[in-house]
């Protein structure tokens, strides 16, 4: 007969980005006594530079807290679409979710892929309206939202009466009505060890224990954090390691550790039920098994959903190569490609025609960024590509492009332009309501590609104060062309270093990204021009200096500043015959074909039709 863990409880809180669940996780930290006098900071979970720096949860982290006698673990999940393999992850290790709404916002495209996986894996739900002290907060019609959006994914009838909270996660305040909210998360936290049940497991089954994450230590190498379904593991014992392609290893465990607050601490033996970080397997993977030697039963892997989008990687090929980074070689940044495989699952990495490049498919731009952007910090050089999306062929033989259901907040003054940006990326609107308060909610259903590069001209459009958010659904006929920018490139035609003088006559023809004194190269883009064609320009002129004073030349003429590239902004920006130099120090846009006559000679050749397939 199976027995259950009462003391143990293991929950997952999951919402849509910026709807404040890292913020709820402070306040329970702070209100079980799980900081240390001095830890009282925002974000802890967020330990990540990234994370800190954008303002988002990366990667899924647990911490443990204790609350009435019981052990509370808690899994804080990414909220950005781009990073759903993490959260299919966490959901792994858990028996239950807690649910973020913001009572202002409602349920939005993440939100639907969190709670669709938490239905799948039968996971019980509690819901929390967050942010109830917003003055646009529309709390009934949340609640009502999500109750339809449980229905929509076909929840079952015991999925359906859920237990719903109200809260301030910012002041660490909840309650089970709006009106009537608690001094602390006293009641969330009763509701918790109420609503999800304590982990069962079975005395006389052997040792099983899953890989649902990775992490490392300076002394001990790789951890394997696993949740241990049945049996007992000791450190020291002899345990039957399952690869995930079936092969199977006799191991030893060497050290074990759990987690209290935000420490992990040594320990001895790892019950059922709880999640454990298991050093002495170097090469151990995600979905990985330790079972036992005598009996051993391995789980089913953990499956992800597939990459809709693929970057190109390879080694640095530009004339500065070499200059500020340390890691330059193709085996270096195999390596480290290969590296990052082991512990995101949501990645793939694949080779191409030029050993020199890779290319890399994953769930969205923003989670190729935030590699290119780990890997630059870490000394790396390399050119990035284009973005694009990949594609597959039906059962009828036709083209398919994967699809993103968009929602976007925007003040009602923008509706037309809004439309308008939409229709041009070939997006279709589902629909569109407003509340009276001077914003409208719209949802398109739009290919992936022409989102590719629409952020900033979305911000742009509805001067900052618009909100686009995104996730894929499913797969579609191909939509036929779709032109995702514009504007054309300004190319330098020569290397050199950038002078004030040919800045002052190159500035009305579009906006520059480069300074007064950069280093440029043949082939650089070194701005946007105003017109839709690419302009190759003398960036590098000096004045000529004669003996006769001119009657202008004491005149003063204005530099308008450059507008500085991101790395993010230049993945959006560049066209497909473009890439990104990306070095610790800079990132520089540029040509794929750096010599301007070859560029020419091949524009030609692609207007008369006889272009050489690429």
């Amino acid at each position: 007969m199976p027995s259950a863990r009462t003391d143990l409880r293991t929950v997952a809180i999951v919402a849509h980005v910026d709807h404040g669940k890292t913020t709820l996780v402070d306040a329970m930290l702070r209100q079980s006594g799980a900081l240390h006098r001095g830890e009282d900071s925002d974000r802890i979970m967020d330990s990540n530079d990234q994370e800190r720096e954008r303002g988002i949860t990366i990667l899924a982290k647990h911490t443990v807290i204790q609350w009435r006698d019981t052990t509370v673990t808690i899994v804080d999940t990414p909220g950005h679409a781009d990073f759903g393999g993490e959260v299919e992850r966490g959901l792994a290790l858990v028996d239950g979710v807690v649910l973020l709404v913001d009572a202002a916002e409602g349920p939005l495209p993440q939100t639907r892929f969190v709670l669709r996986k938490a239905l799948e894996a039968d996971l019980p739900v509690i819901l929390v309206v967050n942010k109830i002290d917003r003055p646009d907060a529309q709390i009934e019609q949340v609640v009502s939202d999500v109750e339809e959006l449980f229905l929509e994914l076909d929840a079952k009838d015991h999925q359906l009466e859920f237990p719903v909270y109200y809260a301030i996660g910012r002041d660490g305040r909840a309650g089970i009505r709006p009106d009537e909210l608690g001094e602390d998360l006293a009641e969330l936290l009763d509701g918790i060890l109420e609503a999800i049940p304590a982990p069962t497991f079975d005395p006389e089954h052997p040792l099983q224990a899953q890989v649902g994450n990775l992490d490392a230590s300076p002394y001990l190498g790789r951890l394997a954090i696993s949740k241990i379904a049945h049996g007992t593991l000791r450190r020291g014992d002899q345990v039957l390691w399952v690869k995930r392609d079936g092969t199977q290893v006799k191991a030893k465990v060497g050290e074990l550790f759990k987690t209290q607050g935000l420490e992990r601490v040594p320990a001895e033996e790892i019950g059922p039920g709880e999640i454990a970080a298991i050093a002495g397997f170097p090469e151990i993977q995600l979905g990985d098994t330790l079972t036992d030697i005598e009996d051993p039963r391995p789980l089913p892997n953990i499956t992800v959903d597939e990459p809709s989008l693929a970057m190109t990687i390879g080694v640095n090929t530009s004339p500065m190569a070499g200059r500020e980074g340390d890691k330059l070689t193709a085996r270096m940044i195999e390596n480290r490609l290969q590296a990052e495989l082991i512990g995101n699952v949501s990645l793939k990495v694949e080779p191409t025609e030029r050993p020199d490049t890779w290319e890399v498919h994953g769930r969205g731009e923003l989670q190729l960024a935030v590699l290119v952007e780990n890997m630059r910090r870490e000394g790396f050089e390399m050119t990035v590509g284009k973005p694009r999306v990949l594609v597959r062929t039906a059962e009828d033989g036709k083209r398919e492009e994967p699809q993103e259901a968009v929602t976007i907040d925007t003040p009602e003054e923008h509706l037309g332009a809004i439309t308008q940006l939409m229709a041009e990326r070939k997006g279709q609107m589902l629909g569109m309501s407003g509340h009276g308060t001077g914003w409208i909610r719209m949802d398109f259903r739009i290919p992936a590609r022409g989102l590719i590069g629409v952020r900033t001209e979305f911000l742009t459009t509805t001067r900052g104060a618009g909100m686009m958010h995104s996730i894929f659904d499913g797969w579609a006929p191909w939509a036929g062309e779709i032109r995702s920018r514009q504007a054309g490139s300004m190319v330098c035609d020569r290397t050199g270093k950038i002078t004030g003088y040919a800045v002052i006559s190159m500035q009305d023809r579009g906006t520059l990204f480069v300074s007064v004194g950069d280093e440029v190269y043949e082939g650089s883009v070194i701005g946007e021009n105003k017109r839709a064609e690419d302009l190759d320009v003398n960036a590098v002129r000096e004045r000529k200096v004669t003996n006769i004073r001119s009657a202008t030349s004491e005149e003063l003429v204005k530099i308008v500043p450059p507008r500085e590239m991101t790395l993010d902004q230049a993945l959006e920006f560049i066209a497909d015959d473009e890439c990104v130099e990306v070095t610790p120090k800079n990132v520089r846009l540029r040509k794929n074909v750096l010599n301007t006559s070859e560029r020419q000679k091949a524009q030609k050749q692609k207007k008369r039709g006889d272009a050489p397939k690429a």
